[in-house]
């Protein structure tokens, strides 16, 4: 009933706000989208005229543009002025190691649109356009078109979620020097410890499609080490990925009850994988691939002498070493729309087929402590409904197979639905859930307030299986301030719970139901995160000692 409620609740609320936002907007008129599609020059024939007549490429121009855009009077002031002359643009170099053509190819379209999405995807680049400028004599010349944002980020940031602060003083930049390499030294302190920490990761080491990245963090409650090395599969015509990786990590793992930490204990961890696969390309709008590797998982479980919580149930130390085979399937289709998850943003949506299953068999021969079978595997598909809806499914699980028994099994599915009933609304309803059985003790299933129930604490239910489902209006409108964040709203509702068994913890108040409302600013201008998030939260049937307001900042990647 509360629920019900709730919802009347909101459809009140967001008939409201329609109005408002309606008034809102008739005030504020400098939204300037980001345009989905590049006009094509006249004269330019169409994709498929080209490759009917058997265009190749003849010239690549590469245009980095600034931050701030100089030629419009708007951007044209002293402090934008200033960020662009500090700024060091992403080199031509950079850009260039990302293309998946070049001069003297057959003129393919799909891979000037592949490289878009990969030059979307870099957190230096505000948004990319790969378009053919210019056709003679059959070849066509085609321009590659990107804008940079601020990358350099010395400051303090600050995020509060479930009742908790988190903060850190950092000095990093995810561009730096224009190679768009990532160098990063951060101070923090969230809900689990205080860090100090470096890394770097580099995505075209020596301008080539190899990658790499280091870390090192040493931690209030230990220290970690980490290094990866690896030639991806970089585009879907991809023929062959490697990749090395190593990592050993100490921590303190804290398991929850009600919000509140329950008791502690030290995982040491050590992982050394090694992998590789093939693939024959995009054959007929898909693609193949067989991978293979071996990994190895160690993780001992220890006392922490430190607290003052020590572990009701300590976890086994487990060796897991296997090598593994799987497979990949990818179907080549995605579109590009803008402002659904993203404000003022192009944003590409995948809307094909993608599933993948590997297998590996753990035995004390490769060094491990147990006999086990390890599968994963996932699959997601998205699905268009008319002109103005979309449905994206999701379903991934992961298990060990000891003794003809399922052991850890963790099996996630969800599913998100947007309907924009009218051009800056959008209803966004989403729908998750996750079901264990024999759940290993260092594994906690919780839900709260850092999981989408907004109105509660964080981790403050815990179980063997949760569900949740949030129903939000979203709101687009046309304020730019000071040209830096585009800005937006959403009302929503977040019904959900965990049950079943607990480790420790549990889930005695049953059904947890929130309302509210919270404010969007969508970063235009620096790679700090795309999206920044102020909600206010109101649960509906919080138990004695939660709070009846919940205020939530946080920095994500989507609305």
């Amino acid at each position: 009933m509360r629920l019900i409620t709730g919802l009347r609740i909101l459809g009140a609320c967001a008939t409201v706000a329609v109005v408002a936002n309606a008034a809102f907007a008739a005030k504020f008129t400098d939204r300037q989208r980001t345009r989905i599609e590049e006009p094509r020059p006249a004269g330019v024939p169409s994709d498929a005229q080209l490759v009917a007549s058997g265009a190749v490429i003849g010239k690549v121009d590469i245009v980095t543009h600034n931050i701030f855009d100089m030629s419009d009077p708007r951007d044209d002031v002293a402090l934008f002025r200033l960020a662009n002359r500090l700024h060091i643009r992403t080199r031509r170099s950079t850009i260039r190691a990302q293309l998946l053509f070049s001069a003297g190819q057959k003129y393919r379209p799909r891979l000037l649109a592949e490289t878009e999405r990969n030059l979307r995807k870099l957190p230096f680049i505000y948004d990319a356009h790969v378009v053919p400028v210019r056709y003679a004599h059959g070849k066509v010349e085609v321009a590659v078109i990107t804008r940079d944002v601020w990358t350099l980020s010395p400051g303090v940031n600050f995020s509060r979620t479930g009742g908790t602060n988190n903060s850190s003083f950092e000095l990093s930049d995810s561009n730096f020097l224009g190679h768009g390499k990532t160098l990063d030294f951060q101070h923090g302190r969230d809900v689990d410890r205080s860090s100090n920490t470096f890394e770097w990761s580099d995505p075209n080491v020596f301008g080539s499609h190899w990658i790499d990245a280091l870390a090192y963090a040493d931690s209030s409650d230990g220290r970690r080490r980490a290094v990866d090395f690896a030639h991806p599969f970089y585009a879907l015509e991809t023929r062959w990925s490697a990749a090395a990786s190593a990592q050993k990590y100490q921590r303190a793992v804290s398991r929850y009850a009600y919000g509140n930490i329950g008791d502690q204990f030290e995982d040491s961890e050590v992982s050394y994988a090694l992998s590789g696969g093939v693939s024959a390309g995009l054959v007929r709008g898909w693609t193949r691939r067989w991978l293979a590797g071996v990994r190895y998982d160690r993780n001992d479980f220890l006392v922490d002498p430190t607290t003052s919580l020590p572990a009701r149930v300590l976890p086994a130390s487990q060796t897991l070493a296997y090598p593994f085979l799987g497979f990949e399937l990818i179907q080549d289709d995605y579109r590009k729309t803008g402002d659904l998850n993203q404000i003022g943003r192009t944003e590409d949506l995948y809307f094909g087929l993608q599933a993948d299953l590997t297998v590996g068999y753990s035995a004390p021969t490769f060094g491990a402590s147990q006999r086990a079978f390890v599968v994963t595997g996932k699959a997601r598909k998205g699905f268009q409904i008319g002109s103005h809806q979309q449905l994206f499914a999701s379903v991934d699980f992961q298990t060990r197979i000891e003794q003809g028994r399922a052991r850890n099994l963790i099996a996630d599915t969800a599913a998100r639905y947007y309907w924009r009933w009218l051009p800056e609304w959008v209803l966004y309803v989403g729908a998750s859930g996750t079901a264990t059985d024999a759940l290993d003790p260092q594994s906690q299933l919780t839900i709260g307030g850092d999981s989408g129930l907004r109105g509660y604490p964080l981790r403050y239910e815990a179980g063997s299986s949760k569900a949740l489902v949030t129903i939000e209006q979203r709101f687009y409108t046309d304020w730019y301030p000071f040209r830096l964040v585009r800005v937006g709203g959403a009302i929503f509702a977040d019904a959900g719970r965990a049950w079943g068994p607990a480790i420790i913890g549990g889930n005695r108040p049953g059904m947890l139901e929130d309302l509210g409302f919270g404010l969007r600013l969508g970063n235009t201008r620096t790679g700090l995160g795309n999206v920044l998030h102020i909600d206010f939260a109101f649960p509906l049937n919080a138990p004695p000692g939660v709070s009846q307001f919940q205020v939530l900042v946080q920095t994500f990647q989507s609305f």
